[in-house]
């Protein structure tokens, strides 16, 4: 009996590494360890302290699941991972001070805990959650840091007056660093090795989610470009990466298995999310907040419900 143990164990401990990995992957709509992985090493290149907290945040999403009882499958494939990666991640890069770590790693056993209440409201909708409990949650916390001294926003976001605001579409755009920036945005890098390294890590995920990636973020950069957009926030993969995750889920993940116009509203989903993503932007501007990924919860969400009506769309 007692020679079953060590492999009982390393049994539980793969697959409990197994789920973490695939909370990452899961931020990009992919269930794939070897995917989580390669996201996680694109990570650690821009930045060993972000690739850390990720994984712990991941960790610390699936040990929520596990001991709050939740649905094995649901842990095993990543699902209450995915928004504590991106919470942790948001925290840890937007809040400043001694203890950061601490509360990137908290915000991210809240978001498991969101994420399952999302799941239990949301079930009898059929629509996928996504990153709206990520989303949610990081903009309280931020918002937070106005009114709670222990709380101390980073530089970066500065509340600005939409009636001073002067857009500048000055500078060149580069098509190489804007693409590989899109990708990079998912996971907030602007690193150009990072970005191409995600992009493998999709296209491992299946070659038909990279090659609409591509087209999503192309579509994104053209639209942007075309719609007069900050070329800087174009460079930065800015408009890119909510188009690239609405492209995935729009016409790939949550598409009818019979849908015939599955690339077409995909493409039109993305090239959506740019102008949601300079309005949402504006709305913000005020108090600081960054759009996060919600341009891509709204397009999608609008797609997806819209074909509860029209199948075809």
């Amino acid at each position: 009996m007692e020679t079953d143990k060590p492999g009982i164990m390393d049994g539980k401990v793969a697959s409990f590494l197994s789920a973490s990995l695939k909370g990452i992957s899961q931020v990009i709509l992919i269930e794939n360890v070897i995917t989580g992985l390669l996201i996680l090493i694109a990570i650690m290149i821009s930045s060993v302290y972000l690739g850390v907290i990720a994984f712990l945040s991941a960790v610390i999403g699936t040990l929520v699941g596990k001991f709050g009882g939740a649905n094995e499958e649901s842990i095993n494939q990543g699902l209450l991972g995915y928004n504590s990666v991106l919470t942790g991640m948001a925290l840890a890069l937007f809040i400043n001070g001694s203890y950061t770590w601490i509360i990137a790693l908290a915000g991210a056993a809240v978001a498991a805990i969101f994420t399952a209440a999302m799941m239990h409201f949301m079930k009898n909708t059929e629509i996928p959650i996504l990153t709206f409990p990520f989303i949610v949650l990081t903009w309280f916390i931020l918002l937070a840091a106005y009114k709670l001294k222990a709380l101390t926003l980073s530089s970066s976001l500065v509340p600005q007056d939409l009636t001073h605001w002067e857009l500048n579409i000055t500078g060149k755009v580069n098509l190489l660093d804007g693409i590989f920036h899109g990708i990079g945005q998912v996971f907030f890098l602007d690193n150009t090795m990072s970005g191409i390294l995600i992009f493998i890590a999709v296209f491992w995920g299946g070659r038909k989610l990279g090659l609409y990636a591509v087209i999503g973020n192309a579509a994104a950069i053209i639209i942007a470009y075309v719609l007069g957009g900050e070329h800087a926030l174009i460079v930065l993969g800015l408009y890119g990466y909510n188009a690239i995750l609405t492209i995935i889920a729009v016409s790939a993940v949550f598409k009818n298995q019979h849908h015939r116009y599955a690339l077409q509203s995909g493409i039109i989903a993305a090239c959506l999310t740019v102008p949601i993503t300079a309005g949402l932007s504006a709305w913000l501007l005020p108090y600081g907040l960054p759009a996060l990924t919600m341009p891509f919860v709204l397009a999608t969400w609008l797609f997806l419900g819209a074909r509860k009506v029209m199948p075809n769309l």
